[in-house]
């Protein structure tokens, strides 16, 4: 596998990249969004509900997610940076990937062994460290390896794999986990854990195995002040576009990530639905199916128009989606809402991605994809800071939490619109 650009990093002809090769060195974001993603919307908040009442859940589901997100946004950019320097001789990236998965492997079971919550938090922000020094590396893939004329489409195969991770792990997950509350939960947990872990062992060794790199050429050894110093920063005159795709990144990434964290609880409280977990898996289902249709053209359309015009116009696709849940309750306007976003959010998550490898420094890629974990998991950290907000006015009049959330959600995709429009990236 070598980048379609005339000449490999050894100065040999370049072998061409073929259509698997997309496939290779995106299958591991399938697992690492499934983990993830069952976790997130329905594992952890069942298990908080095991140690916390139901009027404080959110607080501390919002608490703990956030806590384990800044964990993230300091492990993520420092792991890539180090596999930039990485000298070893069967490449780079795959080295962390094969430690980072290891490890979070060994960590996972911690979730179904807590007795109390300072063990499953703790296991928790141990997953967040080991999850991300897999996860780094492995986001340097494409601008490592991708020709400049295809990484539209390989960003859209990610997106894919991704969207097919999350869909059908938290549908699986959530049926299965609507047993939890029976006297047989226990079993319904550990077999939700189980499916998640072989996931990720098999698209683990599938990467480590098939995605060939150069070896890794070296770089300084440096003191680790000088290493976290060296991560963090960021030369804003030379890369004033990645400054502003952080910040439109993470403002879409709010919204986003708010119904994920979320929408468990909002079917059971605000909806009261006989099966919350099972609803949401559901829910995800249709809007990830929606999204599976959408990605993939839409990464092939932003390499032919261009990343803003496919953003702007899934932003506005996916406003209109959430704007339905100001007026309408039902079920089948919750529906057509879903079809909505997943439209929306599929075209912006192809488009946001071959943006961001566009606008990276090349020979610093795995630092600064990295970086863009600051909009990942910082967005994602400012929708679960939404939890005490949430249990706040909910608290006040019934309801208004999630009316507050839906706000919120829509005035970040505006936000993040706007500052996508003064990205001179095309």
């Amino acid at each position: 596998m070598r980048r379609l650009d005339g000449n490999n990093d050894t100065g040999g002809k370049a072998k061409e990249f073929r259509r698997v090769d997309y496939v290779k060195i995106t299958i591991f974001g399938l697992a690492m969004t499934a983990l993830w993603s069952s976790l997130h919307s329905i594992i952890l908040p069942l298990r908080i509900a095991d140690f916390f009442p139901a009027g404080q859940q959110a607080t501390y589901l919002g608490l703990l997610t956030v806590t384990g997100l800044l964990l993230a946004i300091v492990v993520q950019p420092i792991a890539g940076a180090m596999s930039d320097r990485s000298g070893l001789k069967w490449g780079r990236r795959r080295p962390y990937i094969l430690i980072g998965a290891i490890l979070t492997l060994s960590f996972l079971p911690g979730i179904g062994l807590a007795k109390g919550w300072p063990i499953l938090f703790a296991t928790y922000y141990l997953l967040q460290i080991s999850a991300n020094t897999a996860l780094g590396p492995y986001l340097a893939f494409i601008p490592d390896l991708v020709p400049g004329g295809k990484r539209g489409l390989a960003s859209g195969i990610k997106g894919l794999l991704e969207i097919l991770g999350a869909g059908i792990s938290i549908w699986l997950i959530g049926n299965l986990m609507g047993n939890y509350a029976t006297s047989e939960g226990g079993r319904w947990l550990w077999l939700s854990l189980g499916t998640l872990a072989a996931v990720f062992l098999g698209t683990m060794l599938a990467t480590v195995l098939m995605v060939k790199e150069q070896p890794g050429a070296g770089g300084p050894k440096l003191p680790l002040l000088s290493t976290l110093s060296k991560t963090f920063r960021i030369d804003v005159k030379a890369n004033p576009d990645f400054i502003r795709f952080v910040l439109s990144r993470l403002f879409f990434i709010i919204p986003l990530t708010a119904f994920q964290a979320f929408g468990l609880y909002f079917f059971r409280d605000y909806l009261a639905v006989a099966n919350p977990a099972a609803t949401m898996g559901n829910f995800t289902l249709v809007s990830s199916l929606c999204m599976l249709g959408m990605v993939y053209p839409a990464g092939f359309l932003s390499d032919k128009f261009g990343r803003r015009p496919i953003g702007l116009t899934s932003g506005l696709i996916s406003a209109i989606g959430i704007g339905l849940l100001f007026f309408f309750r039902s079920y089948q306007f919750i529906l057509t809402s879903a079809i909505l976003m997943g439209i929306g959010f599929a075209g912006l998550m192809s488009s946001n991605w071959a943006l961001a490898v566009d606008v990276v420094p090349k020979d610093e890629a795995g630092k600064y994809i990295g970086l863009t974990n600051l909009a990942s998991a910082g967005g994602s950290a400012l929708a679960r800071l939404q939890g005490p907000m949430i249990d706040f006015f909910n608290a006040r009049r019934f309801g208004l939490g999630y009316t507050a959330m839906l706000l919120a959600s829509l005035t970040s995709l505006i936000v993040s619109s706007a500052l996508l429009w003064g990205i001179k990236k095309r």
